[in-house]
């Protein structure tokens, strides 16, 4: 049993029966500046012509020269880091961040990403880039869709699975990214999927989701309006599916009944990628192309990403064109639309008018950004078992054995730029943690998660420096803007590139560049060349990640080639004998029609003979480092890949990859002690681990610095503080069908059975204890909400964070969850220093949802408890009881 107080004597809160809020959640009138940027955009758009109008409708905006308009693309993205064609920072993946439970740490670092991004545009501006994905001052971030399934490749974009953690985080976010003032945002911060949507990935452009009003309100929309009443997200991006038979982006009921009358929301709604176009072509909503435009520009859609604007389709704006000549839409919705997207140019400072920071391109990787994005990382990590073994002692000998230990791909998850700091490996951190230990790594058997970055240090330019020496050759002629659809296949097969290189300089490695390039046309060729320097002598898997086109040679011959390779790909490779030392020749070559290109050159060291190779390490090994997992490669959006355990993006199974079982049974044998490291997205099956591993360590996909942060968990440098922000599950038999969106069986707060690890756990290298709880109704007044007191102390030999979670249990009710997450803190503490806590918990926090789909405070008793995690795990914490006298329904 959990150590708990006495303290169960019923607390009634007596005083004012509680009252009923108004109707509507309550939004401030327009700001001086908002009604400033809306007056600017209405003239603005009052001087355009209708072909004007209709181009600014979509994701890739022309400039208007008469009007000093310049060229804008919505499409942005920044989920953990700033994407563009530089290197920039690679934050922990978000469900790293939500298990740090630390909202102002994620505020902290959604700033530094919103530096960036305004970075990238201030450079756009500077080299006359403008218009390409990523210049613009907006983001489609934050993911806020809740981790309902563990199946869900996409949830590792998400801040888990509860909606006070996700609401708490989101708000976060989107407060970091658009900066201190709300009126003149930095970058505007766009949720998504809005709002009923996780999966399965293969169904998302056609599924059609049935959610009970309970499931709807109690599940799916708190941290969305979280996200738009408290954070005040400027944007929010609609999802692919249909919700009760209506699509997403045509959704009365969350685009006009709740976004805007009962959140009041002001800003702009932009679709995900072809969402407009599924209207009509995959969820027959409407009759055709036109009747799905209006749909959605009726419902409030006011941006729509096609991802035909991708290769320079013409005429996507005939749509609009043909729905205005039959009536289906007016010139005023067209209108509307523009004066909101046009706005929030004004406000963003895209447009001048209103006065607005200046931007820096140095903000882009900057070493304080590094710094944090380390910081973030160790705080995310999860110690979920430690029978002793960790932290590891000085001069202990190590093994790494696994998959990952080496692997730098797995560390960026999914939504990341491949351009980032020199990543930190498990394997190399440890080197940097521990410099006094012995560590081999022992290389693994070809497997689906190869395919790590070639590091700068293993190639050589031609003159001998690192890197290797890239030529940017533009294309011939005046490609056109746009081609007509069907006709970009012809031009590719016919253009042809310059002789004369426009641009030649060392690059770090093989990667789409050239936003900082203004000499290289939209259209051009990258030619790579250089050579392989392999640090170690062994068979390596060789070759190239990405899509569209790119060809390897090494030593003047053809190796592999990117034809055919659908984006989502797992990497085109070969395996190679490559001795230590020796220069290998190579050439790469890729072509950008759509401003980069998006070729990489990947390796990855492998043995075979990887059973032999684990005894021999074990033999002389104190401990063995499994370092194994998923990668987002495989756990992924919309993939083509089909494998066992995966398909499509989602996976089949929570069991970790055949090859990787097999090779913890075998370390199993030696005898040696097994410190298990995981990396993935999602939950996975730990339960052989938890049985049979002295030590199990969650690391995520943990950034560019994630190797470290693990080396410094595993050394005792910073003592482990992340909590689980999801339920890791046995089996997948254990859950109902991925496709039923009803929460009952799912998630801590409605799951029946036995976790093999539970939501909020985790362990730390010191101890902590609490006093017991006080409860009191703000100002007498119970209608005002609860404020919950204790003290919690660092009782143990080491200074470390703890985190303070608080659940309620709620009266019996059948729209009642079985509990809930309603507040956490996280505190520092030195040794047998204490601190003070305190919760103030508003109505909205006590009410739950009824059956019918209204939230109310109910009526009884209540248990609140603040510990360590769930009470029921044996962790530290203290609960008390105390009562409600009245009901009240509270607004959407």
């Amino acid at each position: 049993m959990p150590r708990l107080a006495a303290s169960w004597g019923a607390l009634l809160l007596a005083g004012t029966a509680i009252t009923a809020p108004p109707a509507h959640a309550q939004r401030d009138a327009p700001s001086a500046t908002e009604k400033k940027a809306d007056a600017l955009a209405s003239a603005l758009v009052g001087r355009m012509t209708l072909d004007e109008k209709i181009d600014q409708l979509l994701n890739t905006a022309p400039a208007i020269p008469r009007l000093d308009v310049p060229a804008y693309n919505w499409w942005t993205e920044s989920l953990h880091g700033a994407l563009g064609s530089l290197p920039t920072t690679n934050f922990p993946e978000p469900i790293g961040l939500a298990a740090t439970f630390d909202a102002p740490l994620v505020q902290q670092v959604a700033g530094s990403i919103g530096s960036e991004v305004a970075g990238l545009h201030a450079l756009a501006r500077q080299t006359g880039r403008m218009g390409r994905i990523g210049t613009g001052l907006n983001t489609w971030s934050p993911n806020i869709n809740i981790f309902r399934d563990p199946r869900w490749g996409r949830g590792q974009e998400t801040y888990g699975e509860d909606p006070h953690l996700a609401a708490a985080m989101g708000v976060a976010f989107v407060r970091g990214i658009q900066g201190p003032d709300p009126d003149r945002p930095l970058v505007i911060a766009t949720p998504k999927h809005f709002a009923v949507h996780s999966g399965p990935e293969s169904t998302r452009h056609s599924a059609n989701v049935f959610v009970s009003r309970h499931d709807l309100e109690d599940t799916y929309l708190p941290a969305f309006r979280a996200a738009i009443v408290d954070g005040g997200a400027g944007s929010v991006m609609c999802a692919y599916n249909r919700i009760d038979g209506q699509p997403a982006c045509a959704s009365d009921d969350l685009l006009v009944t709740h976004l805007r009358e009962a959140w009041g929301f002001r800003g702009y709604v932009v679709s995900d990628c072809d969402a407009v176009k599924d209207i009509a072509d995959n969820h027959h909503y409407a009759p055709d192309p036109a009747a799905a435009v209006a749909a959605a520009l009726r419902a409030g859609v006011d941006n729509e990403c096609h991802t035909a604007t991708l290769s320079d389709t013409a005429g996507l704006g005939d749509r609009y064109r043909e729905a205005l000549t039959r009536g289906l839409i007016t010139e005023t919705d067209i209108d509307r639309a523009l004066v909101r997207l046009f706005a929030a140019r004004y406000r963003n400072g895209d447009l001048p008018g209103l006065r607005r920071a200046e931007r820096d391109p140095r903000a882009v990787g900057a070493p304080a950004h590094g710094a944090l994005a380390l910081a973030s990382a160790e705080k995310s990590l999860v110690l979920l078992k430690n029978d002793g073994v960790l932290p590891l002692r000085a001069g202990t000998r190590i093994a790494v054995i696994g998959p990952l230990g080496d692997a730098t791909r797995v560390l960026r998850g999914n939504y990341s730029s491949p351009m980032s700091a020199p990543p930190i490996s498990v394997v190399d951190g440890l080197r940097q943690a521990m410099p006094g230990a012995r560590i081999d790594y022992v290389p693994f058997a070809e497997t689906f998660t190869d395919g790590d970055p070639i590091p700068t240090s293993a190639l050589r330019a031609p003159d001998g420096r690192p890197g290797l020496l890239a030529r940017y050759y533009n294309a011939l002629g005046t490609p056109p803007k746009q081609f007509a659809p069907g006709t970009l296949a012809d031009y590719l097969r016919t253009v042809r590139f310059a002789d004369t290189p426009v641009a030649t300089r060392v690059e770090d490695g093989v990667n789409g560049r050239s936003l900082d390039l203004a000499q290289v046309s939209d259209h051009h060729r990258v030619v790579w060349t250089g050579f392989i320097v392999p640090p170690h002598s062994g068979s390596y898997r060789l070759g190239l990640s990405g899509f569209m086109s790119g060809t390897l040679k090494v030593d003047g011959k053809p190796f592999v080639d990117l034809k055919d390779a659908p984006w989502g790909s797992l990497p085109t490779m070969k395996t190679v004998r490559l001795e230590k030392g020796k220069r290998y020749p190579v050439e790469i070559t890729g072509d950008a029609h759509t401003g980069t290109t998006g070729v990489g050159l990947v390796w990855k060291r492998v043995s075979a003979t990887p059973e032999r190779d684990l005894k021999a390490a074990a033999a002389s090994a104190d401990v063995l480092v499994a370092v194994v997992g998923l990668t987002s490669d495989l756990e992924a959006e919309e993939s083509p890949v089909q494998i066992p355990g995966f398909k499509g993006g989602d996976k089949t199974t929570l069991d970790l990859p055949p090859d990787q079982l097999r090779l913890l049974e075998q370390a199993k044998a030696t005898g040696k002690p097994i410190v298990l490291v995981a990396m993935n997205g999602s939950p996975i099956n730990l339960a052989w681990a938890k049985d049979n591993a002295a030590a199990i360590l969650e690391a995520w996909y943990p950034g560019q610095s994630g190797g470290l942060a693990v080396a410094n968990i595993l050394s005792g440098r910073t003592n482990p503080s992340g909590r689980l922000p999801l339920t890791f599950y046995r089996s997948v038999e254990d859950l109902p069908p991925f496709g039923d969106y009803s929460m009952a069986g799912r998630t801590y707060r409605y799951f029946d059975g036995k976790p093999v690890y539970p939501f909020g756990f985790g362990l730390s290298y010191t101890r902590f204890a609490y006093e017991p709880l006080t409860v009191a109704p703000v100002g007498g007044n119970p209608a005002r909400g609860i404020r919950v007191t204790t003290t919690v102390r660092n009782t143990g030999q080491r200074a470390g964070d703890e985190v303070a979670q608080l659940y309620l249990s709620f009266p019996a009710d059948p729209g009642a969850p079985r509990i809930a997450l309603r507040g956490f803190q996280r505190v520092t503490l030195e040794p047998g220093e204490a601190k003070a806590l305190r919760f103030d918990l508003s109505p909205r926090d006590l009410s739950a949802v009824t059956t019918d789909g209204v939230r109310r405070v109910l009526a009884g008793t209540y248990r609140v408890t603040v510990g360590s995690g769930q009470l029921d795990v044996d962790v530290p914490g203290q609960s008390a009881n105390f009562a409600t006298p009245g009901s009240a329904p509270l607004p959407r």
